[in-house]
């Protein structure tokens, strides 16, 4: 009997729980794994990773994918290392460029998209420097993370634009590295909202206790000021340019706001204005034409707003679950639900912090027992074994 040739698409949180359910679930099924990166990045730990370069080891945050399925028949998994160029619907094949070797156009029976998405900061296209905040489209994740571990040590005058999870976050460990090496008064770290709060999709409470520690640890915050334009002078000093003619000097500016999808391959059909994939509640791939498709697909490449860890894996799971059904019968279908809760835990340094949890703002001490000690680095080998 031949094999049911699943391809999935992105080795990050949505692709690594629907390859290994799928694996473990449907006996006679192919899964080939296309991936830039060798290696799953635990980028919820960015802020740290890249502001204290001895925190965590690599080998910590950096898991090699390939041998996360080891334990599966050789003949029913494959990992191609490489960058998914075209989807073809009416073929049903997916063109790679593996990162070694000739092209290769691989036919599937039923197509996962899980690409994922990017930032302007992890790609370096705003200032040349990248902070990777997520996995590159490359097999260089080690090389990238080291080299801005370097910037970010080099640096005496620091802007972060964006005042959202990721930039509190990185001001609060930034503002530790300078207090532990003595530097507090000679490196200037400067974080800027476009909104009239920081954290401003949690309570008030939330954003005003993250505001009084930034404070405390003497990062400047600046909040109703958007950030119009950055300019390069002499390479490595920087203007950045405010709304209303306000400027402010760096060495380094890192941007955190917006994301962007990891969708050039995938036909505009499938995306809705703003370039992401449009799904169904069942995670099935919705086409502008109407035609039904045996394409789902997971995480921050869909429509769905919230671009989190976790929610990736919801959506995973009833992709799953229902791709799972369609190839075997006989399941239930599963729906997806995004909801309006927020569940979000905000380290400022590993001394405490703020977030929202069903309603409630944490304790400082609690965001230090929850995540501040180490990032949740301990669920990474879960993630990349889709036990996550």
């Amino acid at each position: 009997m031949a094999p049911i040739n699943i391809v999935v698409i992105g080795g990050s949180f949505a692709g690594l729980h629907i390859a290994h359910s799928v694996l473990r679930d449907v006996p006679d099924a192919k899964v080939t794994l296309i991936n830039p990166s060798t290696s799953f990045y635990w980028n919820i730990a960015a802020p740290r990773i890249v502001a204290k370069p001895t925190a965590f080891r690599p080998d910590q945050y950096l898991l090699p994918i390939k041998d996360a399925f080891a334990s599966y028949r050789a003949d029913a998994f494959e990992f191609i290392p490489g960058t998914a160029t075209a989807i073809e619907t009416t073929a049903k094949t997916v063109s790679v460029r593996p990162n070694e070797g000739d092209a290769k156009i691989l036919p599937y029976d039923y197509l996962v998209i899980a690409s994922g998405s990017t930032t302007s900061a992890t790609d370096g296209s705003l200032t040349g420097t990248p902070i990777p905040f997520k996995q590159s489209n490359h097999d260089d994740m080690e090389r990238l993370i080291k080299a801005a571990q370097g910037h970010i040590a080099e640096a005496k005058e620091i802007v972060i634009g964006g005042a959202g999870p990721i930039g509190i976050e990185l001001a609060g460990e930034l503002a530790e590295v300078a207090e532990q090496s003595g530097n507090a008064g000679k490196v200037s770290i400067t974080i800027v909202s476009a909104t009239d709060r920081v954290l401003p999709m949690l309570k008030p409470s939330a954003s005003s206790a993250a505001r009084k520690m930034l404070e405390h640890k003497k990062v400047k915050v600046l909040t109703s000021k958007r950030v119009a334009g950055v300019e390069a002078e002499h390479g490595a000093n920087w203007t950045v340019n405010l709304e209303g003619g306000d400027k402010l000097s760096a060495d380094l500016y890192i941007p955190t706001t917006g994301v962007t999808p990891n969708n050039s391959f995938i036909p505009a059909q499938l995306l809705d204005r703003d370039g992401w994939v449009t799904v169904s509640k069942e995670m099935r791939v919705q086409s502008t034409d109407g035609t039904k498709l045996p394409i789902f697909a997971a995480g921050d490449i869909t429509n769905n707003s919230m671009r989190l860890s976790f929610k990736a894996v919801e959506q995973a799971q009833v992709a799953a679950a229902n791709l799972k059904a369609e190839i075997v019968g006989g399941a239930a279908i599963k729906t997806y639900a995004q909801g309006d809760s927020i569940m979000m835990v905000v380290p400022i340094g590993e001394s405490g912090g703020t977030g929202q949890v069903f309603g409630i703002v944490p304790f400082s001490f609690m965001v230090k027992m929850i995540k501040g000690k180490h990032y949740f680095l301990d669920k990474a080998p879960g993630a990349v074994a889709g036990k996550a």
